[in-house]
């Protein structure tokens, strides 16, 4: 039994993995925007009519989010139930069984959606519109899988109504225990990091160890350009880096997954059996990767915080290219 769940918790630890893979190759930028205009769109009995075009649900459609989770600063839970954690990295992988194709789809943390208030018991109270890196904090404290299902729940929301499978949560401190165990993380610093961290230094190559990395792939303010999308680049970057210096440690040292696989498993909560996340993990193996996607919009500085308004087009002409397919006649 002890050798049994030792596997289903390696293959946990290869889809982690997997995702870093997959992650770093945003560098792709595969997402081709469509020249058209918006003109209205209606979703009924699973037909979508958009463009005067009408569009069917692909079959065998599968969805996995993944969520990295970071506790936001001054937060508090003493006097309340939400918690202090916000979902601060959102990516949807949607794989085609069918095509046996994967693409994924990075959700900025400030985009303007509609979020859940969940009770303490759960339940929803009410629903407003917020920074969706707030969905994970509206939720039962104290309950990981509830607050993951309010993020899920407005990703949900934020595409139409597409229903979304499967989860895996890691938290940031995953961040410099996985960046030290591979023996740090070398790149070349993309900001000026003055009066923040002066060892990041803009233009000059380091090797990122401990809290050091995970200051390079959170910090916003304090920068000169303090929006998500500078900040998505840095993280781009680190997870590429990152992932070279995982593969280069697996070929050299066999016992190194075993390591691995014993500092990563106290960071994960997943929905799933060991089994599906096993099953999971080798489709991202075996399927043809088609890239990552992000949604066009325009970002704004709020009263307090920053946010990014998704624009109409780019949401369902996202929607539509990853789950439907045009109507035959």
């Amino acid at each position: 039994m002890k050798a049994k769940n030792n596997f289903s918790k390696y293959a946990i630890i290869v889809l982690v993995v997997i995702f870093v893979i997959t992650a770093a190759l945003l560098l792709l930028e595969v997402w081709e925007k469509n020249q058209g205009r918006y003109t209205g769109s209606v979703l009924e009995d699973d037909i979508l009519e958009y463009e005067d075009k009408e569009y069917v649900l692909k079959d065998n459609i599968e969805t996995f989010l993944v969520l990295g989770l970071d506790k936001f600063d001054g937060a508090t839970s003493a006097d309340s139930h939400e918690s202090g954690v916000q979902n601060d990295f959102l990516m949807l992988f949607v794989l085609d069984n069918e095509a046996k194709q994967c693409e994924a789809l990075h959700i900025n943390r400030d985009t303007m959606t509609n979020i859940n208030r969940l009770g303490i018991d759960g339940t929803k109270i009410d629903s407003f519109t917020k920074q969706i890196a707030l969905a994970y904090n509206y939720a039962a404290d104290g309950n990981d899988k509830v607050r993951c299902g309010n993020a899920k729940d407005s990703v949900e929301m934020l595409l139409q109504g597409i229903d979304i499978d499967h989860y895996l949560s890691l938290t940031m401190d995953a961040v410099p225990a996985m960046n030290d165990l591979v023996g740090g993380v070398e790149l070349t610093v993309l900001d000026d990091f003055t009066g923040i961290d002066d060892t990041l230094i803009k233009g000059e190559k380091v090797t990122l160890m401990g809290e050091q990395a995970l200051r390079y792939v959170r910090t916003r303010y304090g920068l000169d350009d303090s929006t998500n999308s500078t900040r998505m680049k840095r993280q781009q970057q680190y997870i590429n880096a990152l992932y070279e210096k995982t593969i280069s440690r697996i070929e050299s040292d066999e016992e190194f997954v075993a390591e691995l696989v014993k500092t990563m498993d106290d960071y994960i909560v997943y929905d799933s059996s060991d089994h599906k996340m096993k099953k999971l993990a080798e489709k991202f193996d075996d399927y043809e990767f088609l890239g990552i996607r992000k949604l066009e919009g325009e970002t704004k500085m709020g009263e307090e915080f920053i946010e990014f308004y998704p624009d109409e087009d780019s949401i369902w002409e996202t929607v539509i290219d990853l789950f439907y397919t045009e109507k035959s006649n």
